[in-house]
Order: structure tokens, then sequence, then C-alpha cells
């Protein structure tokens, strides 16, 4: 069994972890941390985890977290790169669920994230934790960088045209709507029924955290710089990603449909729709999927894709789920088999 820790289990990605990670057959959850909610049971605090979880939350101690084999960080960015080179050196496997490890640059990540980075020197080290790119290194990695959610649908929608180089990848718009979640689990004006009910808005319009980090990914596949446009707006539900994605094609004629059932046929969580699908949040809601369909309006140069997952689950713990298999050799879809809510 793998023995398994989660720092900062009071988070919506924190409890969609304990969710997943309940149901493993493979895992064995020895440790939740909560400086907030230390002593607490985690069940009188999720009560749908009643009957499954009989841990109370602890301090992050670093002995028992060192006892692990893996430890997940569902905390703020810039708490696990405090924590994580001591975990490393007990050989533990660490995948953080936020943004401490994504980027390479330094520099530039203290410029999006207006902190100090702690460990630096890990930077390089740390696998960018998307199994459709990076499954191999992953296997290996002891350090994942377990993507953004908006991210993991904008890649994802992507990177058949980048990969061989049909579009212009000077000029690409991303447009992404996500549920309320995705703002994490947190008092705050904006996220109040009254304010996000009956609501929608576009906001981080001239620049978004996570905009390196997909730009970083796509230069990565296609090997130059890459232009992209990203917009993200605040939907009035709970859970989902909606990206409506713009290219221009350099070659119209191209069979665009065969490219992304070719590319997506062994990946079990991309699910490419037939010709003229229009794929909806709740299709995914509480699954590690990610559902695409093609568009090309008026037959014309413009390739719209449209990409839609759960923000909590292959945008974040079930991601992070999914990498966990593959660094200990376990069946990817371990823990994964969950069919979408309806309604």
């Amino acid at each position: 069994m793998i023995k398994a820790g989660i720092v900062g289990g009071t988070g919506y990605t924190g409890a969609e972890l304990l969710r997943l990670l309940v149901r493993h057959p493979q895992v064995e959850l020895t440790a939740i941390t909560s400086r907030g909610k230390s002593g607490k049971a985690v069940a009188d605090l999720f009560p749908g985890l009643r009957g499954h979880c009989d841990l109370a939350f602890g301090e992050p101690d670093a002995d028992t977290l060192a006892a692990c084999d893996v430890v997940f960080f569902a905390t703020p960015n810039g708490t696990a790169m405090t924590l994580v080179p001591a975990l490393l050196d007990a050989g533990v496997k660490v995948i953080d669920l936020a943004a401490d490890f994504r980027l390479r640059d330094v520099d530039q990540w203290q410029q999006w994230y207006g902190m100090p980075h702690a460990c630096p020197q890990l930077l390089d080290e740390a696998v960018y934790g998307l199994p459709e790119i990076n499954r191999e290194t992953i296997r290996n990695a002891r350090l994942v960088a377990n993507p953004g959610c908006y991210p993991t649908a904008v890649i994802l929608g992507f990177l058949p045209l980048v990969e061989k180089g049909l579009v212009d990848s000077t000029r690409l718009i991303a447009d992404v709507k996500s549920g309320a979640s995705g703002a994490g689990r947190k008092a705050a004006v904006g996220l109040l029924l009254a304010e996000a009910g009956e609501n929608f808005k576009a906001y981080a319009a001239p620049g978004h955290r996570h905009l390196p980090e997909i730009r970083q990914t796509l230069q990565a596949v296609v090997g130059m710089p890459v232009g992209l446009t990203f917009v993200p707006h605040l939907l009035p539900t709970i859970r989902g990603i909606h990206a409506t994605l713009y290219a221009v094609l350099d070659d119209a004629d191209g069979d665009v449909q065969s490219l992304y059932e070719d590319r997506y046929v062994d990946e079990a969580y991309v699910d490419v729709l037939p010709p003229g699908s229009h794929p909806d949040t709740r299709s995914v809601r509480g699954t590690n999927l990610c559902r695409i369909a093609l568009h090309r309006p008026q037959g014309r140069d413009t390739i719209v894709v449209l990409s839609v997952i759960d923000n909590l689950v292959k945008g974040a713990a079930g991601q992070a789920v999914q990498n966990m298999n593959l660094m200990f050799g376990v069946e990817e879809a371990a823990g994964l088999d969950a069919i979408a809510l309806f309604p």
C-alpha cells in the first residue's frame, strides 16, 4: 500500500483528494494536516466522509510526513516550497497542487507570485504533471508540479495543433470560464452567492498567473515562442471549466478531427467527441475527464476547440492521483473510475 499524506486538507482540492484517496485500492491515507483544524475529526468537517475516513487533522509535523511514501500539498502558493526539500531528503515523493514548482524561470515565478522562491534549485528537477505530455518522465519523478486547472483545459485543447505545427502559434486565443470553486475555499466578497449568482464577468484580462504556465508548456512542445491571449471568466456555478480556444490553421483543408482522435486515442482521460458536438461542464462533473470538440465556423481557416474539465478533478485532485499512480507504478486509472454526476 502507498502511504499518503495531505498537507492542507480543508480546502476544496484537499477535500477532493480525500474523496479520491479513501476509495483508492492501493492507498493508505496516514496523515492530513491543517493548522486551523488540528485535532478535529475529518468526518466532522466533511460529513460525506463519515465511515470512510477516521483520521483527525493534525499539525504539519515533519516526522509524520517523512513517514509517508507520498505527500500532496493542497496549500496556498508559497507553502510547499518551504517544506519540500526536507521531504525529498527523507525519500518522500511530493505532488504539489499549487504553483510553487510549475515555472522553471525563478525570476518569472517571483514576478507573477510576488514572493521570493525558497528553493529555486528544485525548479529544474520538478516535472510538470500533465500525463498526456510527460507520462514517462512522471514515472521517474520524485517531485511533480500538478498543473493548474485553466492550463489543463487550454493545453489539452491546443496540444495536437501545436505539436504538428498546423496553426499560427503566435496568435492563439483562450477564452476560458470557471466555476467559483476555482478561486479556492475562502471568504471573498466576489464569491458570495449574492455577488456571483446570476452574474458573469471576466477578470485578470491584462494578465493571469496561469498565462506563463500555459505559454511555457506550449513553447516546450512547439520549440518556439508562443503568443497567447488568455482571458479567464467567473461562472455562477460551483464546478467546471469551459475553454473556447481559437487558432488560425495554416492548411484549411486538413482533417483536424482525425488529428485529435489519433493524438488522444490511447488517453483514458481525454475524450474527443464526434463532429458537431458541444461538450458541457456537467458531462465531466466529478470525473477526471477532459472532453474536447472541434468546429470550423463557415468552413474557414479558424479552428475553434471546445475543452471542458472539472476544475477540482482533472484540473486538480484527480490529475494529482493520476500522477501518483504513474510515480508508483500502479494502474494509471486506479481510484479514478467515477462517472459524471447527473443532474
